[in-house]
């Protein structure tokens, strides 16, 4: 009998659900909220309100494309966390709900960790142990990877995370939310050495990135003064130098881990890991180390229902399954 998994992703801004059988995903669908750019971030009372209204319809469509009834799933994995409360809430109640009507099941399953088992979805899959720098809006982690199960962060940023300073600095321009994506498509247009900016190093594998937040804040303000103008004028150059400093920053630790561990397995996630210039600096990275690199397909690097599937497969295989009285956890460790 076929394993077949429904998984469900709603920790932040996309309602998703994906359907998993045998270890392989049959579709991944997902609903995008639209809604927050106009406030320059996500609302989580807005998230919430839309993750409601779209994720029968997204459940719906996931089930009639894949051609499998509810009556043939074998389990059901949500995002238990960490996220939105309010949108955790709405994913793991439904999730919940529908395995007690049906006698099955429920798979809680952690985003991050969902995030590292992206590599599992298609071809080519890492071999184990790997390095998984997991970078996205909440969290810039150095995982190593010793098996679907095993994992252990050895290094991670200690305030904000990398996707965070993208945002932040992207407010800072003018050019909107999400930062990300249209900082890194003016980048694309910029120098990446016309202006240079602090990088922090603190011990070992951690990082930290608000202080080139702030230092990018003043910047501007003491340019500004004397020349009002100078974003508008320098707006493809400063989106290069910020994105190159970044990025620097995080492959300075990332070289250091792949060293320290005599690890050549270097794999990329999350939703900072679809930056052209991050995907483009492992690449030539890889050829001077000899790494073999592996970077999941865009729509599995943005947070989506097929890495959660995937997740809950492999969980469920070894016998890891939840309960009825699981709660959300916003603020879920990576070990939970």
């Amino acid at each position: 009998m076929s394993t077949i998994i429904l998984g469900i992703e709603s920790s932040c801004d996309e309602t998703a659900a994906a359907i998993c059988k045998d270890g392989k995903i049959i579709n991944n669908i997902i609903a995008t909220q639209s809604i927050h750019e106009s406030y320059g971030g996500v609302v989580p009372e807005l998230a919430s309100r839309a993750h409601q209204k779209n994720i029968i319809p997204v459940i719906n469509e996931a089930l009639t494309t894949s051609g499998i009834s509810m009556r043939e799933i074998s389990a059901i994995a949500y995002t238990q966390g960490p996220g939105l409360l309010g949108a955790l809430l709405v994913g793991s109640s439904f999730a919940k709900s529908a395995a007690l009507a049906l006698n099955i099941p429920v798979v809680p399953v952690n985003h991050m960790q969902a995030h590292v088992l992206a590599h599992f979805i298609e071809e080519p899959k890492p071999e184990f142990p790997f390095l998984c720098l997991t970078v996205s809006g909440g969290h810039t982690q150095i995982v190593k990877v010793n098996s679907y199960l095993d994992m252990t962060i050895i290094g991670q940023t200690k305030d904000d995370a990398v996707g965070e300073a993208f945002d932040k600095c992207a407010k800072l321009l003018g050019v909107g939310y999400p930062g990300g994506p249209k900082i890194d498509k003016l980048a694309q247009a910029g120098n990446p050495e016309k202006f240079t900016f602090p990088q922090s190093d603190i011990p070992d594998l951690d990082y930290s990135f608000s202080g080139i937040k702030t230092a990018f804040m003043y910047f501007l303000r003491d340019q500004k003064k004397q020349n009002e103008h100078f974003i508008e004028e320098n707006i493809n150059d400063l989106a290069a130098s910020l994105q190159f400093t970044l990025i620097d920053m995080l492959f300075k630790k990332l070289k250091k881990a792949a060293k320290k561990e005599k690890i050549k397995n270097i794999a990329i996630a999350g939703g900072v890991s679809a930056n052209s210039g991050l995907r483009d600096h492992l690449t030539a990275e890889a050829k001077k180390f000899g790494w073999k690199v592996f970077i999941p397909k865009f729509e599995y690097c943005t947070d989506n229902a097929a890495m959660i599937a995937t997740a809950g497969y492999y969980q469920f295989g070894a016998g890891k399954t939840g309960s009825l009285r699981d709660s959300p956890m916003p603020r879920m460790a990576f070990s939970e």
